[in-house]
């Protein structure tokens, strides 16, 4: 069975991420993480159906207008939207999701949890990747602490015919 730690470090081994969510304001944590990613080298797509820019960046309306197939997915979205971006994710070849959740539900959604195992992709249902992407900030270590204490990090859904491959 994959552990949290094998789901996130082979998202995050990934080079093309897209982030839905992200927002023309810059504010909230789809930009965080944008931008986060964006910085540690990482080649980012920003989608959101009402941008054309985000951070100085082109802004894609959905997946299939992006400009290359990306390696995973950082849902930060309501968890409404989720179930019709793991759809999308499965339909495209796009292997990997991530649901972004800091406090409360966050962008968590059962139905879109149990949609990616169905259609065989690697969910990762909660967490934020500033939690593990380094140089990871003290807040973000204090938040993963506490959340591995409480018994409160996601456990991922990985299908047994695709093992995790960090170094793909």
């Amino acid at each position: 069975m994959a552990t949290l730690h094998d789901a996130v470090n082979d998202f995050l081994a990934q080079q093309r991420i897209a982030v839905a969510g992200v927002s023309r304001s810059g504010e909230g944590a789809a930009n965080l993480i944008y931008r986060r990613l964006r910085e540690a080298g990482y080649d980012v797509f920003a989608v959101n159906p009402t941008a054309t820019t985000v951070e100085g960046d082109p802004c894609y309306p959905d997946l299939s207008s992006l400009p290359e197939r990306p390696d995973g997915l950082m849902i930060v979205t309501p968890p409404e939207a989720a179930p019709a971006l793991v759809q999308a994710c499965a339909d495209l070849g796009i292997p990997r999701v991530w649901m972004h959740r800091s406090f409360g539900t966050g962008s968590v959604s059962n139905e879109a949890t149990d949609l990616g195992q169905q259609l065989g992709l690697t969910v990762i249902p909660g967490a934020c990747p500033m939690m593990f992407l380094d140089p990871v900030d003290g807040g973000h270590k204090c938040i993963r602490w506490m959340l591995k204490w409480t018994g409160g990090l996601p456990q991922p859904v990985v299908p047994t015919d695709r093992p995790l491959d960090a170094s793909a």
